[in-house]
């Protein structure tokens, strides 16, 4: 009894295992979303870190010392060329003024005097009535009184100067920022506050960044192989801390003679418009350059390609479906793509989605999907 239930159990399981094999050599292959593989011309770029300046940004100082009286501008508003910003105490220069002006006028009278004293002798002169020694006296007594009363003059010049700067102006139209001082405060002096403020012209800004002396080259050689472009500049992109691009573009207008042997960069200096003043100085922001042009280049989306030990590999799909691993060389990023410099060339189909699912070998039914691409192509 017990051999025919066994031998029962045998045939059981042989027929399942069959009807299992079957089944499994009966299931469809599975549907993986493909893309080609595209060449057009490819315009590498890369990021530099860079700081804003303003087009102008000229210092508010105090020229003079002494207590401040007066703020006479709204902080963080534009002002005019020639618009009065601070008031400084005057009356001690004023004082100043006055005595100069006093002194001044001494001198005018002193020389006055020698005028009319010469006047008298050079007739008595003519006919000996006075010593020669005496008209020589007086010819440098009045000389004497002329560089006094120029003396003087200078003096009341320079004290009127001091009494001007008493009143600070803007230098330019321009963009004000908040004042490093308040009324009552002593300024003009260290450690008291010397420099007031300062006004930016922002209808244009500066941006600098640095260059390693790799990027450096790179940039030279991608002139030299494009003199057109050297001609016209180099355009640049400015992206700003929310990752956004400014909607102006900008050309270097400045190269440093000398790379920093201490940190092997060298700066560079850019211009970019800025007509809605949306940008100000001190703002940090990404300048984006391209570094390097490739002609039919291919390119494959990131997504496809897998790294494994610092290799990089594609899942290819030839004519008959069948899948293979290929190595491909990536020659640099290219938006969300990748620029392949060998592994792959153009009208190849690659899987985009499910490379966990296939295998080297692997049969499946492609779907050609295009890969929608998060940047404007």
């Amino acid at each position: 009894m017990k051999r025919v239930l066994w031998l029962f159990v045998g045939v059981f399981l042989i027929f399942s295992c069959g009807e299992k094999s079957e089944s499994l050599t009966a299931l469809p292959a599975p549907k993986i979303k493909v893309v080609k593989v595209k060449a057009q011309n490819v315009q590498l770029e890369k990021d530099f870190v860079a700081q804003v300046y303003g087009k102008v940004d000229i210092p508010i100082r105090a020229r003079t010392e002494g207590y401040l009286e007066g703020v006479h501008f709204q902080e963080g508003k534009l002002v005019k060329k020639g618009e009065l910003l601070y008031t400084v105490d005057q009356d001690p220069f004023r004082e100043a003024v006055n005595a100069a002006t006093s002194q001044l006028a001494e001198a005018k009278v002193a020389l006055t005097q020698a005028e009319n004293d010469l006047a008298r002798y050079e007739p008595l002169a003519e006919i000996n009535a006075i010593s020669q020694k005496d008209l020589d006296a007086a010819i440098a007594k009045k000389d004497a009184a002329e560089a006094a009363v120029n003396a003087a003059q200078a003096s009341l010049n320079f004290q009127q100067i001091q009494l001007g700067y008493t009143q600070i102006k803007s230098p330019i139209d321009g963009l004000i920022g908040k004042t490093n001082a308040k009324v009552g405060e002593f300024v003009g002096r260290n450690p008291n506050p010397v420099i007031l403020n300062t006004v930016s012209l922002i209808d244009s800004v500066r941006v600098e960044f640095f260059l390693s002396e790799n990027d450096y080259l790179s940039l030279f050689r991608e002139y030299q192989e494009h003199p057109e472009q050297a001609k016209a500049q180099l355009p640049l992109q400015l992206v700003l801390s929310d990752g956004s691009i400014f909607d102006q573009v900008g050309y270097v207008d400045f190269i440093d003679r000398q790379i920093d042997a201490s940190t092997g960069t060298i700066l560079i200096q850019a211009t970019f418009p800025n007509p809605d003043r949306l940008i100000r100085p001190g703002q940090f922001a990404r300048v984006r350059a391209i570094i390097q042009e490739v002609e039919n280049g291919s390119i494959v989306p990131q997504r496809t390609v897998s790294e494994f030990q610092g290799r990089f590999f594609v899942f290819k799909v030839d004519s008959n479906n069948v899948i293979s691993r290929d190595e491909v060389e990536i020659l640099g990023k290219y938006k969300d793509y990748f620029l392949i410099k060998s592994g792959v060339s153009d009208g190849d189909r690659v899987v985009l989605e499910g490379l966990q699912m296939v295998r080297n070998g692997m049969t499946i039914e492609p779907e050609g999907v295009e890969f929608q691409s998060q940047f404007n192509q």
